[in-house]
Parts: structure tokens; sequence; C-alpha cells
């Protein structure tokens, strides 16, 4: 079952997405947010990973809303995206 999700970026983090502040992605299956996390730096991330990723996992800073609500309060990394999702990646970290 294929799921189609448009995933958008802001707070600087577009600048590592090729100045790209909205995908509209197709997945051949359901991911979790874990999963797609590494799916977007595999596929579409193009400089810096280590502003993107820390670890195995989401760098701290980087607030997360599953269709405009805190990932905190849908499962975090666990919540299986759902067809039509918009899934929403900020910068919460600036320089100064």
């Amino acid at each position: 079952m294929s799921v189609t999700i448009e995933v958008d970026f802001s707070g600087g983090l577009e600048i590592l997405f090729g100045n790209e502040k909205t995908f509209v992605i197709q997945l051949e299956e359901p991911l979790s947010i874990k999963q797609l996390v590494h799916h977007l730096k595999d596929r579409y991330l193009q400089t810096r990973p280590e502003l993107f990723l820390s670890g195995d996992s989401l760098r701290p800073g980087i607030l997360v809303l599953i269709n405009d609500t805190d990932w905190e309060l849908c499962g975090k990394g666990d919540y299986t995206v759902q067809n039509q999702d918009k899934i929403s990646f900020i910068s919460t970290l600036h320089g100064g």
C-alpha cells in the first residue's frame, strides 16, 4: 500500500535540503517517523547531516509536527505515517 505525504522544513533546515521547503513524497509502504527521518537523510538531504541527525536519531532542537500536532503527543518516532499526513520539521536552534 503506497502512502503519499507532505514533508516541510523551516527554521533554517530547508538549507540542508537544497533550499526546498516542501516535498511531496510517495512511499511504497507506511514508515515510522524514525524510518522517515533516515529516508529523508538518504534521499533528500544534500549537506551537513550532523545538523539533522545526531547518531541514529533526530538532532535535539528540531520540533516535529504531525498534521500540526507535536509528535510527542502522537508517539514520537514510533508514529507510522498515514496517507496525506503533513510532517513538519522546524529547527528551534538559532546561531548568535
